[in-house]
C-alpha cells in the first residue's frame, strides 16, 4: 500500500495542473474522488483518442474514482459538504472567487472542517492585482519569463515542449499538501495551500534572475547551451546531434584528449570555464568542426569511455523503448476496458517501503457515483433515485 493509503482527497480540478496534482497523490496511495459536472472534465474531449477514450484525460486521471454532481444545485452542494467532512484534502483549480460564490471557499469550509487541507491552484494565486485573471499554461509561460529564455537567438518566441506552467504548479501543490498533512499531525489543524502558476514559473527561472540582478543584462534565448557552463550544449555530428556536458576543467581536459585537440586545453581563450563561456562562439565553431568528423554513435562511445557526461537526443519513440526507462518502470501499461492496453508514464518516486502504484485506468464519467454515496454517506437506493430525478447526481 502507498504511503498515503489513509488519505482521502476531494478532487474538484479540471484539465491539467489540478488533475496532475491529485494523480500524483493517488499514485502515492491516496483515495481520489474526482467530482465532475454532468458534462465531465473538459479534458475528456482533448485528443489523442483511441476507441473514443482521451489519451490526454487518461494520462492525468489514472486511478481516480469519478462522481458526477451538480454543484449549482443546493442538494448537490450539500452532498459535497458531507463528502468533504469525511475527507482530508480538497483540491481545486478554479479562478479565485468561483468557490466563494458556491459557498465552498476556504474561509467557509475552515470553520466547519478545521482539519481540512484546502489546496487552490490558479494562474496567479489568491492575492495580487492579477488574482482574478484567467490563465492557461501558454499565458503563464509567456508572462513568467520562461519563453523569453527558450529557443534560438533572434527567432520568434518558442513554447517549452510540455506544459511546464501546469506541471510545475502541480508539483508545488503536492509539496504544499504533503507539508500541510505533516503539520496537521502536530497541530491537528488543516490550512490553505495557495499555489499560483506564475509563482511557480518564477521559482523555475534558476539563475536567470541572478544573472539579471548581478549584471544588469536581461537574459535571452541561448539555444541548446548553458548560460554559465561551457561546453554544456548540443553539438552537431556527421549524422545528427548529441549532448555533451564538460562541466569542469577536469572534464574539459578529457574532452580535448578525446577530440584529439590537446592544444585547446592550454589555449588562453579556454583556460577556465569563465573564459570558455565568454568565448563560446569561437569554441562552438571548433567543436562543430571536430564533431562533424564522425557519427553520433562513435562520439557517444568515445565520450562515455572517457567518462564525459553525454547522451543522444532521443525522440519519444526512442524514449519509451529505452532500456534504462523500462528498467526503472517509467513506462507502465494500463489495461483500459474500452481502449485496451495504454502506455502511460510511471512514477519517478522510487520509495523502498511504500512505492507508488500505477495500476488503474482513469474512470468513466460518474462511474463511481453510486458506490461512493452508498459507502461514505450511507445513501439508499431510494436516495439515489430521488437525487437523479432531481438532477443532483448523474
Amino acid at each position: 500500500m502507498g504511503a498515503l493509503k489513509d488519505i482521502r482527497v476531494i478532487d474538484l480540478t479540471r484539465v491539467l495542473a489540478g488533475p496532475f496534482t491529485t494523480m500524483t497523490l493517488g499514485d502515492l496511495g491516496a483515495e481520489i474522488i474526482k467530482v465532475e459536472p454532468f458534462g465531465g472534465d473538459e479534458a475528456r474531449g482533448f485528443g489523442p483518442f483511441k476507441a473514443g477514450v482521451s489519451g490526454y484525460f487518461e494520462n492525468v486521471n489514472r486511478g481516480k474514482r469519478s462522481i458526477a454532481i451538480d454543484l449549482k444545485h443546493p442538494d448537490g452542494r450539500a452532498l459535497l459538504l458531507e463528502l468533504i467532512g469525511k475527507s482530508d484534502v480538497l483540491v481545486e483549480n478554479f479562478r479565485p472567487g468561483v468557490m466563494k460564490k458556491l459557498g465552498l471557499d476556504y474561509e467557509t469550509l475552515q470553520t466547519r472542517f478545521p482539519g481540512l487541507i484546502y489546496a487552490a491552484c490558479s494562474g496567479f494565486g489568491q492575492t495580487g492585482p492579477y488574482a482574478r485573471r484567467g490563465a492557461y499554461d501558454m499565458i503563464i509561460q509567456g508572462m513568467g519569463g520562461i519563453v523569453s529564455i527558450t529557443g534560438e537567438p533572434d527567432r520568434p518566441p518558442v513554447r517549452v515542449g510540455v506544459s511546464i506552467g501546469d506541471i510545475a504548479a502541480a508539483l508545488y501543490s503536492c509539496i504544499g499538501i504533503l507539508t500541510a498533512l505533516f503539520t496537521r499531525t502536530q497541530t491537528g489543524r488543516g490550512q490553505m495551500v495557495d499555489i499560483g502558476m506564475m509563482d511557480c514559473q518564477i521559482a523555475l527561472l534558476e539563475n536567470a534572475i541572478a544573472r539579471y540582478d548581478m549584471t544588469g543584462s536581461v537574459p535571452e534565448p541561448l539555444g541548446a547551451r548553458h548560460p554559465s557552463i561551457t561546453p554544456f550544449q548540443a553539438v552537431e555530428t556527421r549524422d545528427g546531434w548529441i549532448m555533451i556536458a564538460a562541466g569542469n576543467n577536469v572534464l574539459w581536459n578529457r574532452l580535448c584528449e578525446v577530440m584529439g585537440r590537446e592544444d585547446l586545453a592550454g589555449d588562453d581563450r579556454f583556460r577556465d570555464n569563465n573564459l570558455r563561456t565568454e568565448n563560446h562562439g569561437e569554441l562552438h565553431e571548433i567543436l562543430t568542426g571536430v564533431f562533424r568528423e564522425s557519427t553520433s554513435e562513435d562520439w557517444l562511445r568515445r565520450l562515455d569511455s572517457a567518462e564525459i557526461p553525454c547522451g543522444p537526443i532521443q525522440n519519444v519513440k526512442q524514449v519509451v523503448e529505452d532500456p534504462q526507462i523500462l528498467a526503472r518502470e517509467m513506462i507502465v501499461k494500463i489495461l483500459h476496458p474500452i481502449a485496451g492496453p495504454l502506455r502511460v508514464a510511471g512514477s519517478p518516486l522510487k520509495l523502498s517501503e511504500t512505492p507508488p502504484e500505477v495500476t488503474r485506468h482513469a474512470p468513466a464519467l460518474g462511474e463511481h457515483t453510486d458506490p461512493i454515496l452508498q459507502t461514505l454517506l450511507d445513501a439508499s437506493a431510494d436516495d439515489l433515485v430521488r437525487w437523479r430525478e432531481a438532477g443532483v447526481i448523474k
